[in-house]
């Protein structure tokens, strides 16, 4: 059980906004000024992704695979280190964090993950290195001093149980890079695919919140180890039976935005989820609003293609008016202009 908990950082009257990867419609994701431009933008919090080095050191990228956010690839001196892995059930081609020392992995540069659909933020690709926890934590104090208001850090916990399986606990490893932030109680929330190492994460003493994480179909990559094809699906975890399990045991569950609204007869519209699982005493936020058509429900979207811009202000106030907790958005300046207009 989760036991004393600290404040309700959602208790405000208003959701938080969290800057999915920072401002990450703008910048490359996970790098310093994509953070800062998320503060700046009116963001409550920053969301990084936590994977690990080969000497345990937690790093700040979307994926262990780095291919496709920096120039590891353009590298001669790490050819070598190009493996093919299976990591969570997917076998994968390219570089991983874990064969790196941190070190070395200091030495690359950033680059945007979809160039295409954000040739802006392409134009910054090669400025700047790769961040560690340590570093944004120290980022976050920072901008919170300037910035005169509550800032916050929503920290995703990547494949827990795949590091776990090669000596690299990342629950113990956050522990002790958290353990020297002293704000974290009223301003750190913990968010998983997998329950398990949210779990390990509370018996190690880590204050703040936890939430799970919830895909739109599929189950977690730690039952399926456990339980294979009987693993429980993250639809069954969240629905009348299952639910009644994560009470008591997490804060909240981040859904998946397809499971938060849909597109019926023209209109944006709730699924329902939002207000079920809130009725339970969870906290529900829901990823990843963003403003282009390609990532946007059928009935917001608008002509030019899909990398062209959308009719994102229906389908984010759709969202609010379910009554999340909070929303993860690449473009925060956009998630908190319908939010102070709702």
């Amino acid at each position: 059980m989760i036991g004393d908990r600290p404040a309700d950082l959602t208790a405000a009257s208003r959701p938080l906004v969290i800057g999915h990867r920072g401002a990450s419609g703008y910048r490359p994701e996970h790098t310093e000024s994509a953070y800062r431009l998320a503060f700046e933008q009116g963001a409550d919090a920053v969301e990084p992704d936590l994977v690990a080095t080969r000497d345990g050191v937690l790093v700040i990228r979307h994926e262990n695979e780095i291919s496709g956010t920096t120039d590891v690839a353009r590298r001669p001196e790490f050819a070598d280190r190009r493996a093919t892995k299976v990591i969570d059930g997917q076998k994968l081609t390219g570089w991983f964090t874990e064969d790196f020392d941190w070190d070395e992995l200091a030495t690359l540069r950033a680059v945007e993950r979809l160039p295409k659909v954000r040739p802006a933020s392409a134009g910054h690709d090669g400025a700047e290195p790769m961040l560690r926890l340590v570093d944004l934590l120290r980022l976050v104090d920072e901008c919170q001093e300037v910035a005169g208001r509550m800032l916050r850090l929503v920290a995703e916990i990547k494949h827990a149980h795949y590091f776990a399986s090669i000596g690299l606990p990342l629950d113990e490893l956050f522990a002790l890079e958290i353990a020297g932030w002293d704000a974290a109680a009223d301003r750190l929330i913990v968010e998983s695919f997998e329950q398990s190492v949210l779990t390990k994460v509370r018996e190690r003493g880590v204050p703040g919140r936890i939430v799970y994480l919830i895909e739109a179909d599929g189950a977690a990559p730690d039952l399926v180890a456990r339980d294979g094809v009987n693993a429980l699906s993250y639809a069954a975890q969240i629905g009348p039976r299952g639910l009644p399990a994560l009470v008591g045991q997490v804060d909240g569950v981040s859904l998946a935005k397809s499971l938060v609204i849909t597109s019926e007869d023209d209109e944006v519209e709730s699924t329902g989820a939002v207000e079920r699982i809130s009725a339970s005493g969870l906290d529900v936020f829901t990823w990843t609003l963003r403003a282009e058509n390609r990532f946007l429900t059928r009935a917001a979207r608008l002509g030019g293609g899909k990398e062209a811009v959308g009719d994102w202000r229906t389908e984010f106030r759709a969202i609010y008016d379910t009554g999340v907790a909070g929303v993860f958005a690449d473009q925060p300046d956009l998630a908190v202009a319908v939010r102070d207009e709702v």
